[in-house]
């Protein structure tokens, strides 16, 4: 049976308005994913690899081409329309845990599944955060967690609704090679674990050679991957 991509991205350019005229960051990137798949978006900084990872999930809007998540053209939704899909298909992890400081490791990782008004919720985030090595520090506030940790609870709040798919965004940016290292194989485990497709985007090349293929950028534009 052939199933259509998770991800498909057709010739995508994003444009931006400057006081010193246009500015081009990012330059025709065509690729796709199946579902399950991983791949790693590289390049220098500046490249547009954030902005690329953005635009797939639907949080800023193309200036020409097309993306399609889980079958949706996104330039055929409206804000709420993307936030909607996000919402029902989509977990984030991103290089500075955007925690919430007044919650708890559980109730941090509850967030998505509250908005969902799932039952169960407490339960179904109590496993991940064990899986996750936290299921001791359930009532620990960020604050109380070193990075290491709360990037853990930050990758149990990503998978607690069950994407489909998952947007890291230099996952490992702000922790040191040892903890980076084992953020690297819960990522890749839970992520198999749950058949998730996964685009990570990161300077660290480890990390790259770990997804199934690599997006290089420059300057905006895909150039051959080679690792």
């Amino acid at each position: 049976m052939h199933h259509p991509p998770i991800l498909d991205v057709q010739s995508l350019t994003k444009n931006y308005s400057t006081n010193a005229g246009d500015l081009t960051v990012l330059r025709d990137v065509s690729f796709s994913l199946s579902e399950g798949d991983t791949c790693a978006i590289v390049g220098p900084s500046g490249s547009g690899k954030t902005t690329l990872l953005g635009l797939c999930a639907g949080l800023d809007v193309a200036s020409s081409g097309s993306v399609t998540l889980a079958g949706q053209d996104l330039s055929r939704l409206d804000e709420d329309g993307r936030a909607q899909l996000r919402n029902q298909v989509v977990g984030f992890v991103f290089q500075n845990f955007q925690l919430l400081p007044t919650l708890t490791a559980i109730e941090n990782v509850m967030v998505p599944l509250e908005l969902r008004g799932d039952s169960a919720v407490r339960s179904h985030a109590l496993e991940l955060l064990e899986k996750v090595g936290l299921g001791k520090r359930l009532d620990h506030y960020p604050a109380q967690l070193s990075g290491g940790e709360q990037q853990r609870v930050a990758l149990a709040r990503a998978f607690v609704n069950r994407p489909r798919i998952l947007f890291a965004d230099e996952p490992t940016g702000n922790l040191d090679g040892d903890t980076a290292h084992a953020i690297v194989e819960m990522l890749f485990g839970l992520n198999t674990a749950a058949g998730t497709s996964l685009v990570l985007v990161t300077h660290d090349l480890e990390l790259a050679r770990r997804a199934g293929r690599v997006i290089r950028l420059r300057s905006g534009a895909q150039v051959e991957a080679t690792l």
